[in-house]
């Protein structure tokens, strides 16, 4: 893992596309902006594990292709 320290109004920038500025700092919390092209999903780590949990019970749950041909006969 890389650490950087940085203040109010200084960015990070990751690829050739996207930027991470810290906006504000009030006391533990920070706030941060991310400017990144629309085709880069962006999310707090704590939605992506939910997401990633959603589409890994989804794929279990997922019915074979002779199931659904199963269906129209």
């Amino acid at each position: 893992m890389l650490a950087l320290s940085r203040r109010i109004n200084e960015s990070i920038v990751i690829g050739n596309d996207i930027e991470i500025t810290v906006l504000e700092i009030k006391g533990e919390q920070i706030k941060i902006g991310i400017t990144a092209p629309k085709s880069v999903p962006v999310y707090r780590k704590e939605l992506y594990i939910q997401i990633q949990e959603s589409n890994q019970e989804a794929a279990k749950n997922e019915s074979s292709i002779d199931d659904i041909n199963n269906l129209f006969k």
